[in-house]
C-alpha cells in the first residue's frame, strides 16, 4: 500500500527530473463527446484511450489513435468495468476470469486501431472504479494483470504506487509505472480521496499547477488532512473531462518545463 512520506528536509536540493503527462482521451460515444482530444494531444505525451467499456467506440478509438500517432503521443489502453451508464465509476463485482478476458478484449480492440495508425498500444491503465479497486483488492488486481498478460506480456502497467496492481504486475514480470494526480486530493496513506467526498477534486487551477510541479520536483504532496505524502511518480495524470482541461494542461506543462522538468513519455 502507499505510504505516508516523511516531512521533506528544508535543505533538500531538488534535482532536474523528467515526467510523462497522460490524459484520459476518447471518452465519448457515438454523437456524444466529452474530451477535447485534438487539443489535449498537443500537450500530453501519453494518451489513455477509452476502449469502449466506460466510454469510447470503434470510430472514436480509430480517430484518437490516428491523432496520437501523428503527434508522436504514446497510446495506452484505458481498461474499465463494463459500465457505460456509470462512466466506469461504479464498483462492480466481476468474476476474476471474466474481468481478465474483458481487459484483454479491450487492449486487443485498441491495438487494431493503434497498428492501423502506424503505432502500438504502449501501456495499460485501469479507469475509474477499477483503478481504485485494484489499489487494495488482490483478486481484482491479479485479474487485470492476467488480462494484460493475455494481450501482451511486455506492456507496462500504469497505476498508483504501492498498489496491489503494481505488486501483482511486478510478480508477473510486467513493467510498472507509478502515477500521480495533480487535480485529485490524497489521503494520508497515499491513496486518492474518493470522488464522493468533499474536496476530492482540486478545482483551483493554480493549486493544480503548484501540486504538479511539487510532485515532479520533490515527490511530495500535501494530503487532504494536511500531512505530507510521498508520491514519487514517472507519470502525471491530467483529467481530460474537467472544465478548462486544455488550458490547465498547457499551464501545467509550461510550469513544469520552466522549473527544469523534462516532459517526455515513459514508454
Amino acid at each position: 500500500m502507499p505510504r505516508t512520506a516523511p516531512a521533506p528536509s528544508p535543505d533538500t536540493v531538488e534535482q532536474a527530473v523528467s515526467i510523462d503527462l497522460n490524459a484520459d482521451l476518447g471518452e465519448g460515444f457515438g454523437r456524444w463527446t466529452l474530451t477535447d482530444d485534438e487539443q489535449l494531444l498537443s500537450v500530453v505525451t501519453s494518451a489513455n484511450v477509452a476502449c469502449g467499456f466506460h466510454a469510447g467506440d470503434a470510430a472514436t478509438m480509430r480517430r484518437v489513435c490516428e491523432l496520437a500517432a501523428g503527434r508522436g503521443v504514446r497510446i495506452g489502453a484505458q481498461v474499465s468495468y463494463r459500465d457505460l451508464a456509470g462512466f466506469g465509476r461504479r464498483s462492480m463485482d466481476v468474476p476474476a476470469a471474466e474481468l481478465a478476458a474483458e481487459v484483454a478484449y479491450q487492449i486487443g480492440a485498441l491495438e487494431v486501431f493503434a497498428r492501423a495508425a502506424g503505432a502500438r498500444v504502449a501501456y495499460v491503465k485501469p479507469h475509474g472504479a477499477l483503478y481504485n479497486r485494484v489499489v487494495r483488492d488482490e483478486e481484482q488486481a491479479a485479474a487485470v494483470v492476467e488480462g494484460v498478460l493475455l494481450a501482451d506480456r511486455t506492456l507496462p502497467v500504469l497505476g498508483l504506487p504501492g498498489s496491489r496492481l503494481h505488486e501483482a504486475a511486478t510478480a508477473a514480470g510486467l513493467p510498472v509505472v507509478p502515477e500521480a494526480f495533480g487535480d485529485r486530493a490524497y489521503r494520508a496513506d497515499g491513496s486518492l480521496l474518493p470522488r464522493g467526498q468533499t474536496g476530492a477534486v482540486v478545482s483551483d487551477p493554480e493549486a493544480v499547477v503548484e501540486r504538479s510541479v511539487a510532485m515532479a520536483r520533490s515527490g511530495v504532496v500535501t494530503a487532504h488532512c494536511g500531512s505530507p505524502v510521498a508520491v514519487r511518480a514517472r507519470s502525471l495524470c491530467l483529467h481530460g473531462d474537467t472544465p478548462g482541461a486544455v488550458d490547465l494542461a498547457r499551464r501545467v506543462r509550461e510550469r513544469l518545463e520552466a522549473s527544469g522538468v523534462r516532459v517526455e513519455a515513459f514508454a
